[in-house]
């Protein structure tokens, strides 16, 4: 055991929780499994019932993105959109036989099913891009809870969810804490909330037009409402831009994970996002946000479908305090790195477990997934650390309150 025996007993003088097993994860314990959009391999995305099989498979924490109502309500959906429509070349909605043409990877309810909502069909700039459909913040609360559903968004890849369709209501993010709160009392296990601002400039730009209170500040005193302005909530706050999160971090306590996509830039900034996965990135990022949620490929790039080599993203966060949460973890061929298919079927799950375990391997500290039951397994099935890296934990353990001690310094500055 070497050292071991010595640097066990300071994390325990440390009063540091010690896992049943080593993990290089930041703080030495095993890896979150995060509900991506709930059980939403299972379920229609995003609706009680999906949050609540992720909780029933052992999920951690559930994921909601959020958007807003027409009356400033926050709701759980991926986009904006209800129901997205193609677009001709021309920004204008595409027609076959007078109807409008339905996205069949992106509507995710059955507004478009509504005649009597078929007048809100509209054309709107998103981030720079035109996209047609059917918006949220057109829809008054009221409204989406009486007449709209939940249908599958990938209607083509999972079929059987389908038998789901017009069956969900859209929940507001106070009913999703409301089934986290009594699932943690249920099960006896505390059930976290992982909510995402969705497209945080264009809600800010909609809020200011309506009188309204912004996204931001609405998540916060829902949030403190429910949790306090805690530290320790079992709450993460994320978003892919920046100053909404710079913003929120003069707002709270409650903990922030920066989204680092594999391509592109935030809206809101001219940096890339491989720009700020580098070194100095992280470095940028500390000073507002406790972690970054990191693609898959800035962690392990693909080399003709493969996985390639490693980064240094996880390693370098971990030096500086912050947490490492990977998305998306799919099971689906579809979504697979070519050697974990199973087959050339790409609705057919593969071998979810053998691409989790290259990236806990690394040390990433949680991982979203849009099938918990396989996320927990694979946590269970992933060999423990030969021999516990305590030193470096503890070493771990410091630079993260190292990080929340520069990140408080900054909230008060601001």
């Amino acid at each position: 055991m070497k050292a071991s025996v010595l640097s066990l007993a300071v994390l325990l003088s440390l009063g540091t929780a010690l896992p049943a097993q080593a993990w290089n994860t930041l703080s030495g314990d095993a890896p979150i499994v995060i509900g991506h959009r709930g059980a939403s391999g299972y379920r229609p995305e995003h609706t009680l019932e999906a949050y609540s099989l992720a909780i029933a498979q052992g999920a951690n924490f559930i994921e909601p993105d959020l958007v807003m109502t027409k009356d400033g309500e926050l709701l759980a959906r991926h986009e904006p959109l209800l129901a997205r429509v193609d677009l001709n070349a021309d920004g204008s909605i595409k027609l076959v036989n007078g109807a409008p043409v339905l996205n069949r990877t992106d509507s995710s309810t059955n507004v478009w099913e509504l005649s009597k909502y078929a007048n809100r069909l509209t054309v709107k700039t998103v981030d720079g891009q035109k996209v047609g459909g059917w918006f949220a913040e057109d829809f008054t609360a009221a409204e989406i809870r009486s007449d709209i559903r939940a249908q599958e968004r990938l209607r083509d890849l999972r079929t059987g969810n389908n038998s789901y369709n017009n069956q969900f209501v859209i929940p507001t993010l106070q009913d999703v804490i409301d089934l986290a709160k009594a699932k943690s009392i249920e099960t006896g296990r505390t059930i976290g909330i992982y909510p995402e601002t969705k497209h945080p400039t264009y809600f800010k730009n909609f809020t200011d037009a309506n009188g309204l209170k912004r996204m931001e500040d609405k998540l916060v005193e829902t949030l403190h409402a429910n949790y306090g302005n805690d530290r320790n909530a079992p709450v993460f706050i994320q978003s892919f831009e920046v100053g909404n999160l710079q913003y929120i971090n003069g707002k709270t306590d409650i903990r922030i994970a920066q989204l680092l996509n594999g391509s592109g830039r935030p809206f809101d900034d001219n940096r890339s996002y491989a720009e700020l996965a580098s070194a100095a990135g992280l470095d940028f990022i500390k000073s507002y946000a406790d972690g970054v949620g990191s693609n898959t490929n800035l962690m392990i790039a693909l080399a003709n479908g493969k996985l390639g080599a490693p980064t240094q993203l996880i390693a370098n966060a971990h030096q500086r305090g912050l947490i490492v949460h990977g998305w998306t973890f799919r099971a689906e061929n579809a979504f697979l790195p070519n050697e974990f298919d199973s087959s050339a079927d790409p609705a057919a799950f593969g071998d979810l477990t053998g691409q989790i375990k290259a990236f806990v391997d690394l040390g990433m500290d949680g991982f979203f997934t849009d099938q918990p039951d396989l996320g927990v397994a694979a946590v269970a099935a992933i060999a423990a650390v030969p021999e516990p890296q305590s030193y470096a934990l503890m070493l771990a353990g410091l630079a993260g309150m190292g990080a929340w001690v520069r990140r408080r310094k900054q909230h008060k500055a601001g």
